[in-house]
Formats: C-alpha cells, sequence, structure tokens
C-alpha cells in the first residue's frame, strides 16, 4: 500500500460541555508516497487543526487516522513521538534560534534521532544547507540572513533527517513572490529526490500548479479533491478550483 496518509470519517473537538466545538466534520482524505498536496482554505476553516493532528501532536479522536500505517485515534505520547520522528515540519514563521548558526540549527533536526554521532549531524546538516544553496552562509546567524534564506534554513532542518513526510503551514506567507516561488521550487525538488510526501497550508494562489493535487477546507468539511490547475483556464477546472482562485 502506498498510503502514507489514510483518514476517514474524522471528527475533532474543541471545549467540553456547553463550549464544546466542533471544528472538524468527516474528515477524507488519503495521500500516497511522493505527493504533494496544497490544502487552501479560509482562516479559522481547520486546516491547521487537521495539520496538527496528521502530524502527530495531537490525538485524533473520533475516525480514522493513520499516518505512516500507525492508527493515531487515542494513541499515547510514546506513539505519536514514534510517528513525529518520520516527519518534517515547516512554518510560516522559520522559527530559527537565533543564538544558533544555521548549522547549528539544521543540526536540531537531528537531534531526536539517536542512531548519528555529532559528527555524521554536522556533516549531513552542512551537506543539507548545500543542496539548498547556503554551504557559504553555514556560519552565518538568523540575523544575517534574508528572509528567503531563512526559510531555506528552516527547510533544511525539515528535510536533514529524511523525513517521510513534509507538513508546511503558509511556508511563503512572509516572502515575496520570487522568494516564495524559489523556496516552493525548492521543497518539490528535495522531497522528490527524497521520495517524500509534502502537505501544504497555503493562502498563495502563485505557487498552486506545483501540486499533484488540491484540496480545499471550508468551515470543518474537506471539499472534494481536485488534479492541480496545470492551465489556468475556468471553463477546464472543476467548481472547487474556480472557487480557489
Amino acid at each position: 500500500m502506498n498510503s502514507v496518509i489514510a483518514i476517514e470519517k474524522l471528527n475533532h473537538y474543541f471545549g467540553t460541555g456547553q463550549l464544546r466545538k466542533q471544528v472538524l466534520s468527516g474528515i477524507d482524505l488519503t495521500i500516497d508516497r511522493g505527493e504533494i498536496i496544497l490544502m487552501t482554505g479560509p482562516s479559522g476553516s481547520g486546516k491547521t487543526t487537521l495539520l496538527t493532528l496528521m502530524g502527530a501532536l495531537r490525538s485524533g479522536q473520533e475516525g480514522r487516522l493513520q499516518i505512516l500505517g500507525e492508527e493515531l485515534r487515542g494513541a499515547n505520547d510514546r506513539k505519536r513521538m514514534m510517528v513525529r520522528r518520520q516527519i518534517g515540519y515547516i512554518f510560516q514563521a522559520h522559527n530559527l534560534h537565533g543564538s544558533l548558526t544555521a548549522l547549528q540549527n539544521v543540526r536540531m533536526g537531528l537531534e531526536v534521532h539517536p542512531q548519528f554521532s555529532v559528527t555524521e549531524m554536522k556533516a549531513r546538516s552542512a551537506q543539507m544547507l548545500e543542496q539548498v544553496g547556503l554551504a557559504d552562509r553555514i556560519n552565518y546567524y538568523p540575523s544575517d540572513l534574508s528572509g528567503g534564506q531563512k526559510q531555506r534554513v528552516a527547510i533544511a532542518r525539515a528535510l536533514v533527517s529524511r523525513p517521510k513526510i513534509i507538513l508546511a503551514d503558509e511556508p511563503t506567507a512572509a516572502l515575496d513572490s520570487k522568494s516564495g516561488r524559489e523556496v516552493v521550487e525548492l521543497m518539490q525538488k528535495l522531497a522528490k529526490d527524497q521520495g517524500c510526501t509534502i502537505l501544504m497550508v497555503t493562502h498563495d494562489n502563485r505557487i498552486l500548479d506545483i501540486a499533484d493535487r488540491i484540496v480545499h477546507m471550508e468551515d470543518g468539511h474537506l471539499q472534494p479533491q481536485a488534479p492541480s490547475p496545470q492551465a489556468p483556464s475556468p471553463e477546464t477546472h472543476p467548481p472547487e478550483i474556480r472557487k480557489m482562485r
């Protein structure tokens, strides 16, 4: 089976008693190995909540939530930690540590993997920074890097452990159009080279063409899945793509 994410009839709630609110309703989503999926939708529609569930940051409450073959509905902390070690995360804010160099920031992505020695971690981190075009910036601190360069460091940190899934939450939101395009194309190339699956939450219509599929979230409901809009013609796209664009 090629599916790395398999979700069926997933419901999720915040709060208890009279304050209990349903934030995800009947989510069905299957993602195969190596796919690049973009998720769109307005703020507050449930995108980030779904991302945190798929990233094993929360346990599923109702329905099927299978990530990398592990059922996370009701999963304990240890099980979720084992799944998290196989996932890379990229956020809108690069979340780099200002007191650490680019190399040290990337190395943090390996420190939860006990099989690597200090020498191996340093070598892999330097190699990853070279792959994202920052070989000459490995000893720079975040304050000395541009926005696009910081996000490249964040990508290197997410990919250095060769994860099976990359989850990205608005990775281009703080970047200009040129830097944003470069960042997602870099993610696309590196992930494909590693056979990694990408699920990216975005409001950026300029990058929709990199996706294999686009899904749309509205009020906690996931809309029907559709292929990526390779040729932007309203006559050829299904209704959910026209709506997103």
